[in-house]
């Protein structure tokens, strides 16, 4: 049985942000960090997504209680043993999986939950979800529309920071009814042969929780606890780590919102190690458009610009994501002709 440490929920401001305004570095990833309560964080969230597709948030309004409540649930349902954890998957594609990601081959020292992010869904869910699935249901919405408010949020400030006139251009696409949301909780277990490292500057499979890749959605909103592994690539394709901040929340621009603003903001690509002593826990939001929802680039963003993009809908972009490998570049099956 792998058992977390039960998590500790504390209320303080991150140690990581500078007396820079509403966006700031952090001082040890160069992770762009913004306070969504300043009056031009549209602006730094603009210029965030440019420059690295990820950013920091803090003063973020999701109540810290649903955090803790939600990890607390977490750490019982992966504290399980493997038979009662595997009453709720096989993951096909929502459930639970272990080890194996996705149908194709792609593997990582990591277990994980993945759930529609659905009210009418979460309500059905099997009595599979730990020893009290009606708590495990109230704290995974909770946490969902709490998170899924701040996402809308940032999307409306992107949206201003664009000038765009319909601030709700983007935020309308989670709130629809028929979203194709998800959420996904990963438990990376320690790993005892992390320490084994070949040498060569490469991670040996072994040290990969859940390896490179982009999200597919518009945008993923991550929390985890204090325990690192997360690295992000940056432009150059290096890797720089994140540091881990319990009580804020990391921002993906995914490959939808990529095609949206025609190629000017950049799907981040990431990736997980694992942990050679402690557990890491980590809960995502992936905030999707209903699946009839056509991708194109947004109408104020490719004035007087040919679009790089063929037209497609988020239904066929699933459904190609889900033939690929984690690496793949999927986006390059859409190109018109090459972003820069």
């Amino acid at each position: 049985m792998v058992v977390l440490s039960k998590p500790v929920i504390q209320h303080f401001s991150s140690p990581f942000i500078l007396n820079q305004g509403p966006v700031g570095l952090s001082s040890e990833s160069q992770i762009p960090l913004i306070d969504l309560s300043e009056p031009d964080a549209k602006h730094a969230i603009v210029k965030a997504c440019e420059d690295f597709g990820f950013f920091k948030v803090v003063s973020h309004g999701v109540p810290l209680d649903f955090i803790s409540n939600l990890e607390s649930e977490a750490v019982g349902f992966f504290s399980l043993p493997p038979s009662e954890k595997e009453k709720a998957g096989p993951a096909n594609p929502f459930g639970y999986g272990n080890k194996k990601i996705g149908p194709n081959g792609d593997v990582g020292w990591v277990e994980y939950l993945l759930l529609k992010a659905d009210t009418s869904y979460l309500s059905k869910l099997p009595s599979g979800f730990g020893n009290n699935p009606e708590k495990f249901r109230s704290a995974v919405n909770d946490y969902i529309l709490a998170v899924r408010k701040m996402g809308c949020e940032i999307l409306e400030l992107m949206a201003d920071g664009l000038k765009i006139q319909q601030r709700n251009v983007l935020s309308k696409l989670l709130m629809d009814e028929q979203s194709d949301s998800a959420f996904r909780l990963n438990h990376y277990p320690p790993c005892p042969e992390v320490n084994e490292a070949s040498g060569d500057g490469a991670p040996p499979p072994n040290m990969i929780g859940f390896g490179e890749h982009t999200d597919p959605q518009i945008i993923s909103i991550l929390r985890s606890n204090n325990i690192s592994g997360l690295q992000i690539s940056t432009m150059d394709g290096s890797w720089i780590p994140v540091p881990p901040d319990q009580t804020s929340f990391f921002i993906n621009v995914g490959d939808s919102l990529q095609v949206m603003t025609n190629g000017r903001f950049k799907s981040v690509r990431h990736r997980v190690m694992a942990n050679g002593s402690k557990s890491r826990l980590s809960m995502i939001y992936f905030g999707g458009p209903p699946l009839s929802e056509r991708i194109v680039p947004l109408p104020a963003l490719v004035k007087g610009k040919e679009s790089l993009y063929k037209e497609f809908t988020w239904f066929e972009y699933k459904k190609s994501s889900y033939k690929s490998r984690l690496s793949d570049n999927r986006l390059a099956l859409f190109q018109r002709i090459a972003a820069t």
